[in-house]
């Protein structure tokens, strides 16, 4: 897993999220990486969690599906976490 291809998919997850929400400066990308996988941690403005879930969860997991299929073609597996303003 390169180092380019893990900031690659940190601005897809970046701009998915900056595309949804109504304050795109507020929106946060770190990566935690793993052995044999990378946990990306999504935070958003407090206004904007409902946005970036959406009903009954179908945004974000959309963006797992996305990331799924990125996992695949790179053959690393990527996570989603989007962290709420009070988690760390």
């Amino acid at each position: 897993m390169t180092q380019n291809a893990m900031v690659e998919v940190e601005e897809l997850v970046r701009e998915i999220a900056r595309a949804l929400v109504d304050e795109p400066s507020a929106v946060e990308v770190e990566s935690v990486g793993r052995d044999e996988n990378t946990v990306l941690k999504l935070r958003v403005a407090p206004t904007d969690v409902g946005k970036v879930i959406g009903k009954q969860g179908r945004t974000a997991r959309s963006m797992r599906t996305i990331l799924g299929a990125v996992s695949m073609k790179v053959h690393h597996r990527y996570t989603l976490d989007i962290l709420e303003e009070d988690e760390a």
